[in-house]
């Protein structure tokens, strides 16, 4: 019987390999997908536990970053900051577009398209990643900014997640240039240097609206490694990446080919290794103005962006630093040479002794205008010197003269001229070179005005980073002839006029006198000139004078006198040393001193802080200097008168002549002091509206040479100040106060004007007055024998 077709049963069918796989296949694709979910569900249960935690982002809507401290001049030229972070808060409107279009193309194009994470860019990273390209990071901006604000730095995985919320809570509270300008002035970019602005002036020392696009992208590799691409010390890498920095501005749309074209030829003037961050050599300055502060306001007076304006003139300032400077390097060329600082061993080939070069001046800095170098050849007329980078410099003629003894065939081996030493050379006036050596004498500059006590400029010594002490306000000296004003001011008030006759004759004290060995004082130039007038003898300095004054009116008087000036009486003491400056002062002090010259006898407080303010510029401190018509009155206006008419005797025909014959004008007033053997010499001196003192000696103190006065070393640096300090300043002329006469074109009080008074100082008289002298006490004997003798 044929079969249905209808009924006839399907064929079998057989188990094929597919079903084998595909069973195990699903289970893995089960069990991963399990696994995601779970992976997922732990990571909600994270995420729902981990953001309650989250820092309260809300304080960076108003984002308050440490802050260093900044001192600056009266025109806000920058002297000082202190801080660990160096940083400058700049808002993102001040901040240049070229520097956030740099920023931007390197780390987060699309910083303004995304909500905190960038996938496309996380996608584009992974693929390079991948394709075992140059490895590519993801974190966005926003991401940076959660993690150097508030997470650390370890890679892990909680603190990724961390990082994702806080950065989707600062999108959410935040708006994109909120946390574009915290990302900015954030970031640490190196050398102490926090945000752009800082950058721009730790690496190029200039403001960050003046940068330009290579700079810009010189900058914006650093926060990838501020280390690895510092462009001072990994130039090479620094510039790498400043060339891929411009390339992906140029990808994005941020500058055009010619602009690229350009940044890449631009030349970067870098700021270097040595270079101060300040435009004002200010240092001495910047550290009186921080202790001030942190005096007040302790540990916060680094991290709240505190801003300190003083009284400084910057462009005095500069003038006073460059005067001090040359006036020692001027002292220093007139010195036996000491010899080179080191000796090295130069190799043959020129490569290799160029990089013995480089390293061993690392180790010997610049120092101002004074450049260090290694000496490549020695001739009998002609020395070659490198400096870093395979710069050769020839010294000859003059420029040799400071060293002849260096270079004589018997010099000693410590200080002879050799192939491999490290000698110090400063570029001429005439653009030639010379060798020379760093100095060992210090000085100190200091200018007041003396009718507000305002410091305009100040210089504690030669360099603050070789020595810290501020001679100007530690260093206490001996003034010598430049104290004398101050006894003939009480002089004059005992009825002494410029017009009394003084013998200018020697003086003897025996042994018995002193009570030990005998004691003969001496004029400096060791000659008598006889009876003269008060006048002459201060203009020539004459000790002999001096001391038959301070007989004549009692040496407690004078001390006591002195107190009106300011001094302290027990760094004054009661002997006739004080006749010839024997005491103690700081030139701080004899800035006030000299003021009270000036101002017609007040005596003013020296100030250098005129207001602190905060971050944003409000006013925390402000100093408003007295009135005039409120100030004590230290000596009477006609003693003030009377004196300045003897002090502009000095620098018009005594031993400050140079100052009115060089200044050519008549307002200016003057006495030069050198200790006894030379040991210290000052020039004090003032124009109506600015007083100033000079200082120059070693710190332990010591001869500065025979030679050496207050008239050829410290006036000289007063000069040069003057002459830019005083440009423009009319000439002031004196107004006469009450109680003085003038006769026979002569000065007086008007009760000693027809004979009264101390007529003369002869044979140990003092005729026309009740002044008497006195013969030294067994203490002061012994107190000039101290003084005076070696």
């Amino acid at each position: 019987m044929p079969s249905d077709p209808e009924h006839t049963p399907p064929p079998a069918r057989r188990p094929g390999a597919w079903r084998w796989l595909w069973r195990p296949l699903a289970w893995l694709v089960g069990l991963a997908a399990a696994g995601v979910l779970a992976a997922a569900l732990l990571v909600a249960i994270g995420l729902a536990m981990a953001y309650p935690k989250l820092p309260d982002v809300s304080d960076l809507a108003n984002y308050r970053p440490k802050l260093p401290l900044r001192v600056f001049s009266v025109e806000g030229a920058l002297l000082g900051e202190f801080g660990e972070e160096r940083r400058n808060l700049t808002p993102i409107g001040d901040i240049p577009k070229v520097m956030t279009d740099a920023v931007l193309a390197v780390e987060d194009a699309r910083f303004f398209e995304h909500g905190g994470v960038d996938y496309k860019g996380v996608a584009r990273a992974a693929l390079a990643n991948l394709g075992r390209v140059k490895s590519q990071g993801a974190s966005t901006i926003t991401m940076q900014v959660a993690r150097n604000v508030y997470l650390s730095s370890e890679k892990t995985f909680t603190r990724k997640i961390y990082e994702l919320l806080l950065t989707f809570k600062l999108e959410h509270l935040l708006s994109k240039n909120q946390i574009l300008e915290i990302y900015m002035n954030q970031i640490y970019l190196g050398n102490r240097a926090y945000g752009f602005a800082s950058a721009a002036e730790t690496y190029f020392g200039k403001p960050l609206k003046s940068i330009t696009i290579a700079e810009a992208a010189m900058l914006a590799g650093l926060p990838k490694a501020p280390s690895a691409y510092n462009p001072i010390s990994n130039p090479k890498r620094a510039r790498a990446r400043q060339l891929y920095i411009i390339d992906r501005m140029l990808e994005n749309g941020f500058i055009s080919a010619e602009q690229a074209r350009e940044a890449k030829a631009e030349p970067l003037k870098l700021r270097g290794p040595g270079e101060s961050r300040t435009r004002v050599h200010a240092e001495y300055v910047a550290e009186m103005a921080r202790q001030m502060v942190y005096a007040q306001y302790g540990a916060d007076t680094y991290t709240r962006g505190l801003n300190v304006y003083t009284t400084l003139q910057a462009g005095e300032q500069d003038a006073a630093y460059k005067a001090l400077r040359q006036g020692i390097m001027n002292y220093e060329r007139r010195q036996h040479y000491r010899g080179p600082e080191a000796f090295v061993s130069l190799p043959a080939q020129a490569e290799a002794a160029e990089d013995v070069i480089d390293d061993t001046l690392l180790n010997h800095p610049d120092n101002g205008e004074v450049l260090a170098a290694v000496v490549l050849q020695v001739e009998p007329k002609k020395v070659t010197v490198a400096r870093p980078d395979g710069q050769v410099i020839e010294v000859t003629g003059d420029g040799l003269k400071p060293v002849q003894s260096g270079l004589a065939a018997k010099a000693p081996a410590e200080i002879k001229l050799r192939r491999g030493a490290v000698v110090r050379i400063v570029q001429t006036p005439k653009q030639s070179w010379e060798i020379t050596q760093l100095p060992e004498v210090e000085g100190a500059f200091v200018a007041m005005d003396p009718r507000s006590g305002a410091i305009r400029a100040l210089v504690g010594g030669f360099d603050f980073e070789k020595n810290k002490f501020n001679h100007v306000t530690q260093a206490w000296r001996q003034p010598g002839s430049s104290f004398k004003p101050f006894i003939y001011s009480a002089a004059l008030e005992k009825g002494f006029t410029p017009s009394t006759v003084v013998d200018d004759a020697p003086l003897y004290f025996s042994a018995e006198q002193t009570g030990g060995k005998p004691w003969e004082p001496k004029n400096y130039d060791g000659k008598y000139d006889g009876p003269m007038p008060l006048r002459t003898g201060l203009a020539k300095s004459k000790n002999m004078v001096s001391i038959r004054v301070l007989q004549a009116i009692g040496p407690k008087t004078a001390q006591t006198w002195a107190t009106h000036f300011g001094f302290e009486a027990d760094k004054h003491p009661a002997y006739l040393t004080m006749a010839l400056g024997a005491g103690s002062v700081t030139p701080m002090q004899m800035a006030r001193a000299y003021s009270v010259f000036a101002n017609g006898g007040h005596l003013v407080n020296p100030y250098l802080i005129e207001r602190i303010t905060d971050q944003q510029g409000n006013v925390l401190n402000e100093y408003q200097p007295p009135a005039a018509d409120t100030l004590p009155q230290a000596i009477s206006p006609r003693n003030a008168f009377v004196m300045d008419s003897l002090l502009q005797e000095v620098a018009r025909s005594g031993t400050a002549a140079r100052a009115q014959a060089t200044l050519k004008r008549p307002d200016l007033y003057g006495k030069t002091g050198t200790t006894n053997d030379a040991v210290d010499a000052w020039f004090a001196g003032f124009q109506p509206t600015l007083a100033a003192i000079t200082w120059i000696g070693y710190d332990t103190p010591r001869n500065l040479g025979s030679r050496e006065t207050g008239g050829g070393l410290s006036l000289p640096i007063w000069i040069d100040f003057m002459q830019y300090a005083l440009k423009g300043v009319p000439v002031t002329q004196p107004t006469v106060p009450p109680g003085v006469t003038n006769v026979g074109g002569e000065w007086y009080y008007d009760e000693y004007a027809r004979g009264a008074g101390v007529a003369s100082l002869l044979d140990g008289s003092a005729s026309g007055s009740d002044a008497t002298p006195v013969r030294p006490t067994s203490e002061e004997r012994n107190r000039i024998l101290d003084l005076f003798r070696n």
